[in-house]
Order: structure tokens, then C-alpha cells, then sequence
């Protein structure tokens, strides 16, 4: 049969129809999901410590989150795809009030279809051959945050082009042959484009329940019924495999946190903002990408049975060039209740040719045994009954002073901020709790007497956060003590997970304050004695995180001061700077630091170059080898061949001179006294409890600090005691 042009015409239009909705074909949402999002919506609006209107500038700031969700990098979606929806922008609050989910499904489904498209785009082109050269002058950018939708998908070709261009030279620079490149890459994008083919509905639900929260806080969130059955055993499973606390951060899966006393923290390979490439089972397993994973797939791709070995190929956190990989090694176990546990030992500091006692507690969480309290058990574990027991062997080892050491503390338990405050004053507030509506809860110890009144410092880094703040803030309030180290996460809110119809729903409920009426949300806690820190706030911390509620203060409450720090504050800096002047570990510190700033601040794009690519990471690796080498050269330790050797190893080496580098280094930091001055012969730290954790298992740099905190702490006590 012949078709006449009109019908030819037709049948065309047919099947273009039929190809339009073949490709934006896919997942559907189902009643029950919609019922959850306007629950979600009612919560947001009711529940919510911010009290979110959902209206149209609500709307257009969910919008842009979901695109940022979606393709932050701009590399998938067509600027007539975001125009094609951009009807989102004012009707996005309705259709999640409303359940109505039809035009953000299509949205996701167009988007599904362009990264599809990308990915076989890619598979074909890897299995073309792979045959560069790497003399190109071209540079590809390493953010895209910022930059405009591509009108066409031929400038997404080119982006695209670079990309994967620059994929085969990061291999290239790691030796692989040519073939090994091309089975490498395609295995990457072919396994991306089989999970991206596998998202279902409960998928889109929870992207576009990330976009939704996530104009609220970064703390609030929606759990779908899968995520909130496994919710509890996540929570216990972060405390078995390599306690590593993870986040999503763009296409990678970052670092956020180690577990204290874990199997990656006691390792001391692996690091908070550290970025994890690819995930391997054991010796042999292969290495599988996880870039552009979901963050529970890499979870459970991490887990597995204690005494098993997981290799992680990770971008360390001081790499600035983010194709240079690193693979570790970390053993899976579970973590004891012993090694969460706090602990005490005696720091002896050389000064005037005597021995001075500085007690140390560690305190690596805020910790309660539930189940044992709530049965009304008297000898239940509590982070305020174990510090109350350290404090009574510190003082019968007749120490002058306790530091207490609360970096890498992340929080938990709020009564057990509240109690252990109460260790240290005579009765008396210690934080307020502003909900929703404005009221104020005012919490304090109530129990009179103190269990250690004499001289305190509280040792804090960049992840002491929540309860690790109310306790140093209030510390610091009471003038009860010196806060020492760097600024802490800033973690001021409070959070309730509450069930819906369909998952569960975690928000931000409520406020701390200090009783000086300060917030601790946002800016945390500024020390009094200010270290430098490895620690990139811009990358961890609540600074960091977007859409994080802001500083803000409520009236302060009556409360007596116990002592006036603030005093000798210009005498113990000043004291402090010659110290540490000629200090292999704080000198470190200060110029690592710089350096990772300006580094991070210099590249924002990398060469196509090879050669090039070659010069530059060779100039910022000697930079960062050579200072690492500064510090080992003045310790008597044997130099690396790589910075990252520095993780690998240990610095228990013996030195060139045949004496161990723990006792070069007690012995060269010893014999300075407290103006830095050389006086007396070394002595290591020693412990009067045969179970406390000795300082020589401590990092190098965390032992640093500890032994520089005792210092401080021993001029506050002889400042004090002249005045």
C-alpha cells in the first residue's frame, strides 16, 4: 500500500510521539508516595524549628536545589530541558502539597534519558579505541557549579570530550597501558549506566525529598521506608566495618568523620574530607568506581564481615589535584564500648629542671548506657561516671592540672554535656533549648559540689561538635577553664525523627545556647588559644554545609564566674608563640596549612598535558613532601619518598642515630621549658593506669597538641599562682 504525503507526515508524527514518550518513559510515583509528600510538606510547614512558608520563592529555591541535586556540574541537562519544566519554579510548592508528583517524575525521567544518552555517548567512544596523546594545550575546568546549561548537546560533547579525555590520562599517569585504560573505562561507564537504568520510583522519591529538606537545614531529612527499617541498624553498622561516618559530596562520597576508636581511626589512613574513588573486597577483589554512586550503595559496598580487609582508592583531603588517587587498607572490625570509652593519663612536663603531672582525659563521645538507666541500674556507663572515676586517679596521682581532650568528639547524649559540666562547676545553667515557638528550656546541674575545681583546659578541634560544644561553651562562660585547639563544627540544633505513612522524617526541632546567650549553630566555638588546623572549614563543618541555620543569640542567664582566663590570655600567647616558634610540629602545621589554602585557591582547572599535568603535580607534591620532611628531618626520623607515605607509616621508625623518633621527639620537645628555653633532660610521658592509652599510640601532631595543651596549661597555673 502506498501512503500518500499527508499520511507519510502523519505516521512521522506518530512515531516521533511514540520516541517522546519511549524516552521520558519511566518511573511513576505511587499513591503511597504521594501521600508521604504532602505529609512532608505538613511537617515542613508545622514541625519545622524554621517555620518554612511553602510559597513560590520557596518553590523557585526547591527548584534550583533540585537541579543542583540532579546535575550540580551542569553536564547532563539542556538548557531547553530546565525551560521545558521551568514551570517548577512557581509550582513545585502546590505539587508537593498537593502530592501531586506527575511533572517532577517527567522531569527526572528527561533527565535519566540525558544521562543515559552521556553514558552509552561514552561506552561507545572508550570501545572506539583509545588513542590519545596527551600533548594538548587544553585545560578542563574542575567546577561547574556556576556555569550556564549547555544550549546543545554537541557543547556537552566537548565538555564530555575532556572529561573523558582527562579520565584516561589520570590512568595513564598510574601507569595502566592503553588497553588496561580502555577496559578500565568502560567498565566504569557501562556499570554507571546499569545502575542509572535500575532507579525506580522510591529513587526519584527520595532526589527529589533531598531537594525538598534540603532548603530547610542540612540536618532535616526524609527517609524512605527501605532507609528508615535499616535507620537503626545503620546507626549500629557505623560501629562495625571501618567506623567512617560518610556524605555525599557531588559525584564523590566524602569522609565526614571517623568513629574515635575505630577500625579507620586507629589505622590512621584515612581522614574526614578525604574523597573515596573506588571500593575493593580484600587483596584481590577488583577495584569497583563508586564516582556518582549513591552514598548506600558505597555504604554497603564498605561493610562487610569483621577481619576482612576493604581497599579504598581515596583523593586525600590534602590533594589538590583530584585525579591523583591513593589506594589504603583497612581491616573491618567492630568498635568496643572500651574504645569509646573515656580514659586518663599522666602527661609529665620538664620545667625549671622539675617534673610537673598534667593529667590528660580523653573523651571521644558523650555517652549512656539507656537501657541499663531507664531500668533504674546504679552502676550503669556514663561519659560523666567514667570522667568522674578518671578524675579521682588524676588526683591521687597528685597532678596540677587536667586537659580535657574533646577533638574528634562529635556529641551524643545531651545529659551527659549537662552532667559532666556539673563535675567541674558548684550548681549552676549550662545550656538553653529555644524550640520552635521561641520558649526557652534552661538546663543545669542541680547536684552540689564539684569533683575537680582545680586548673582546667579543654582541648577541641574542628569535629568537636553538639554536646562537645554546650560542654566547652560553658566551660568557657564560667571562665571555669581554657578552651584551646581551633574552631569547633558549629552544630547548634536539635533533631526528632518521626514517622509518616510511607518513611520517616527526620527535623530540626530546636536551638542551643550558651548561657552567655550565644548560639553554638554555625561559628561553634572560638578557642582562647587558637591552633592551626589540617581541617578545611570550607569543607567540614557547618559553615560548609548548605542552607545551615544561621548564628544568632538569646538573652543570657544569671550564672557566677569561677575564674577570669581572659586575664592572662596575652601572657600564655605570647608564651605559646615562642614555643611553638621552633616546634617541627606546629611549624608543620602553620605551613601546611598556607599551603593547602593557596593551592586549593590557585587551581581551579587541570592540563590535558600530559607533560604538563606531570610539572604540576610534581611541584605541588615536592611543596608538600618537603615540608613533611622538614618535620621528620627535626624529629630524627628517616625522610619519605611520597607525602602521602606519611599515613602509611607510623612514626615509631628508629632515626638514623639509632634512637627511636618518639624519644628524639620527647627529648627535643621536653627539654624546651615553658618560655622555650632548653632545661633538663627528656623524659616520656607516663601512665600511673596500666589501661589508659599512652601518648605514644597517639598520631604525631594530635600528640603535639596534647603536649603543647599541657604546657599552656602549666603557665596558667604558675601565671595564676604569681598574681
Amino acid at each position: 500500500m502506498t501512503l500518500t504525503v499527508a499520511a507519510r507526515h502523519a505516521a512521522m508524527c506518530l512515531l516521533l510521539l511514540a520516541w517522546s514518550v519511549t524516552a521520558l518513559a519511566g518511573p511513576t510515583p505511587t499513591d503511597d508516595q504521594r501521600q508521604a509528600t504532602s505529609e512532608v510538606a505538613e511537617s515542613l510547614q508545622y514541625g519545622s524549628y524554621s517555620g518554612v512558608d511553602l510559597d513560590d520563592d520557596w518553590s523557585k529555591r526547591a527548584f534550583q536545589r533540585l537541579l543542583d541535586v540532579l546535575d550540580d556540574q551542569r553536564a547532563y541537562l539542556l538548557q531547553r530541558d530546565v525551560d521545558n519544566f521551568s514551570e517548577l519554579e512557581t509550582s513545585l510548592d502546590d505539587a508537593v502539597k498537593a502530592g501531586d508528583l506527575d511533572r517532577v517524575y517527567a522531569f527526572y525521567s528527561r533527565y535519566q534519558d540525558r544521562v543515559e544518552s552521556r553514558l552509552q555517548w561514552l561506552v561507545d567512544k572508550v570501545d572506539q579505541g583509545i588513542d590519545y596523546d596527551y600533548t594538548s594545550n587544553e585545560r578542563l575546568a574542575l567546577d561547574r557549579e556556576d556555569s550556564p546549561w549547555a544550549g546543545s548537546e554537541s557543547s556537552l560533547d566537548e565538555l564530555w570530550s575532556k572529561r573523558l579525555e582527562n579520565a584516561a590520562l589520570t590512568l595513564s599517569l598510574s601507569d595502566q597501558s592503553p588497553a588496561e585504560i580502555q577496559k578500565t573505562l568502560h567498565d566504569r561507564y557501562a556499570n554507571q549506566l546499569n545502575r542509572v537504568r535500575q532507579t525506580n520510583a522510591e529513587d526519584v522519591l527520595v532526589l527529589l525529598m533531598a531537594a525538598v529538606t534540603g532548603t530547610v537545614d542540612p540536618h532535616t531529612e526524609y527517609f524512605s521506608p527501605q532507609q528508615s527499617e535499616s535507620f537503626d541498624i545503620q546507626m549500629r553498622l557505623s560501629l562495625e566495618g571501618i567506623g567512617a561516618l560518610l556524605q555525599s559530596d557531588g559525584e564523590y562520597v566524602k569522609v565526614s568523620s571517623l568513629v574515635p576508636g575505630g577500625p579507620a581511626d586507629k589505622a590512621g589512613v584515612l581522614q574526614p574530607a578525604d574523597r573515596i574513588v573506588a571500593v575493593g573486597q580484600n587483596e584481590n577483589g577488583d577495584m569497583v568506581n563508586v564516582v556518582g554512586m549513591r552514598l548506600d550503595e558505597v555504604v554497603d559496598l564498605i561493610r562487610g564481615p569483621k577481619g576482612s580487609t576493604v581497599r579504598l582508592d581515596i583523593i586525600p583531603a590534602k590533594a589538590v589535584d583530584v585525579t591523583r588517587t591513593h589506594t589504603i587498607r583497612i581491616t573491618r572490625d567492630t568498635v568496643k564500648l572500651e574504645d569509646q570509652a573515656a580514659h586518663s593519663r599522666v602527661e609529665n612536663v620538664q620545667r625549671d629542671g622539675k617534673t610537673h603531672k598534667i593529667g590528660i582525659i580523653t573523651v571521644p563521645a558523650f555517652y549512656v548506657d539507656f537501657d541499663a538507666w531507664q531500668a533504674g541500674e546504679s552502676d550503669y556507663r556514663s561519659t560523666t561516671r567514667d570522667v568522674a572515676k578518671e578524675i579521682d586517679k588524676l588526683k591521687a596521682q597528685g597532678v596540677e592540672g587536667i586537659v580535657l581532650d574533646l577533638r574528634n568528639d562529635g556529641g551524643g547524649a545531651l545529659q551527659e554535656a549537662n552532667s559532666m559540666i556539673g563535675l567541674f562547676i558548684d550548681r549552676g545553667p549550662t545550656v538553653q533549648v529555644r524550640d520552635a515557638q521561641g520558649r526557652i528550656n534552661l538546663y543545669g546541674d542541680t547536684d552540689a559540689g564539684v569533683a575537680y575545681d582545680g586548673p582546667l583546659a579543654v582541648l577541641v578541634n574542628r569535629l568537636s561538635a553538639s554536646a562537645s560544644e554546650i560542654f566547652a561553651g560553658a566551660i568557657q562562660d564560667y571562665g571555669r577553664g581554657l578552651i584551646i585547639g581551633s574552631r569547633t563544627f558549629g552544630k547548634g540544633t536539635v533533631q526528632t525523627l518521626s514517622d509518616l505513612s510511607h518513611g520517616q522524617i527526620k527535623l530540626t526541632r530546636a536551638k542551643f545556647y550558651r548561657i552567655s546567650g550565644e548560639s553554638t549553630q554555625h561559628r561553634g566555638v572560638e578557642p582562647d588559644i587558637l591552633y592551626p588546623s589540617l581541617i578545611d572549614p570550607d569543607e567540614i563543618g557547618e559553615s560548609a554545609l548548605d542552607n545551615a541555620l544561621p548564628w544568632d543569640r538569646v538573652r543570657p542567664v544569671q550564672y557566677r564566674l569561677y575564674g577570669e582566663p581572659w586575664r592572662y590570655l596575652e601572657a600564655l600567647q605570647d608564651r605559646h608563640e615562642q614555643r611553638i616558634a621552633s616546634d617541627p610540629d606546629f611549624v608543620y602545621l602553620e605551613k601546611q596549612a598556607q599551603l593547602s589554602k593557596r593551592l586549593r585557591d590557585q587551581q581551579t582547572s587541570i592540563s590535558l598535558n600530559k607533560a604538563q599535568r606531570q610539572r604540576e603535580m610534581d611541584a605541588q607534591e615536592t611543596e608538600q613532601l618537603a615540608l613533611e620532611n622538614q618535620r621528620r628531618k627535626a624529629l630524627g626520623m628517616e625522610p619519605l619518598d611520597h607525602w602521602t607515605d606519611a599515613r602509611d607509616q607510623d612514626d615509631d621508625g628508629a632515626s638514623e642515630a639509632g634512637q627511636t623518633s618518639d624519644d628524639a621527639k620527647t627529648e627535643s620537645r621536653d627539654q624546651r621549658d615553658g618560655n622555650g628555653r632548653k632545661d633538663g633532660a627528656g623524659q616520656k610521658s607516663d601512665s600511673g593506669d596500666d589501661e589508659a592509652v599512652d601518648s605514644d599510640d597517639a598520631k604525631p601532631i594530635d600528640r603535639a597538641e596534647l603536649q603543647e595543651t599541657s604546657q599552656i596549661l602549666l603557665d596558667y597555673v604558675q601565671l595564676k599562682s604569681a598574681s
